[in-house]
């Protein structure tokens, strides 16, 4: 095992296209690994988590593991929390989950098989960051998430749903609270 950490990229509903951060993070860092999920479109909550988990263990054979997700990310990492062993949730050093969208709220239907929201403590470090402006989770929900799953929690300002729209580039202020965990 090496000290090298991996930094599993956890997109939302529909990926992270080239101007997103975490796009941005990946082509920039090889450190950073998306976990490529089988149908981005019509994603199934059970395959999502399966191959999140199938990614952790890959991963922490070779080190650290760390999440960086974003939206439905979110949502599936906390899914993935609430039914693995503890010795696999033992594997992640720590997540950064922006932008987390309230799937219990979202009137789409794509997504509805992600509902209700888990809410397990998380086992790790963690940080929610959300925008004053998201139309995707309100301030009060975002702030909900955080402390169910027992984060620290974020709130930088009116941003959006904290993506390529948001004008964030490669977003340095989410590198810092990711050097933070």
């Amino acid at each position: 095992m090496s000290d090298r950490t991996t930094y599993l990229v956890l997109p939302g509903y529909q990926s992270s296209g080239p101007d997103h951060w975490q796009s941005r993070w990946e082509a920039g860092d090889p450190a950073f690994v998306r976990v490529e999920q089988a149908d981005w479109d019509h994603p199934d909550p059970v395959d999502w988590v399966a191959r999140v988990d199938a990614a952790i263990v890959a991963a922490a054979a070779h080190g650290p593991v760390v999440l960086v997700a974003h939206s439905l990310g979110c949502a599936t990492v906390a899914r993935w929390v609430a039914g693995a062993p503890a010795a696999q949730t033992a594997l992640v050093r720590g997540a950064l989950l922006v932008a987390p969208a309230d799937i219990d709220h979202a009137d789409v239907p794509e997504l509805l098989g992600f509902r209700p929201v888990a809410l397990p403590r998380f086992p790790f470090p963690a940080v929610v960051v959300s925008s004053t402006d998201d139309p995707w989770v309100t301030p009060d929900r975002a702030r909900h998430f955080a402390g169910s799953w027992g984060a620290r929690y974020v709130e930088p300002g009116a941003y959006g749903h904290l993506n390529s729209d948001s004008g964030l580039g490669d977003w340095p202020e989410g590198r810092q609270l990711l050097a933070g965990l």
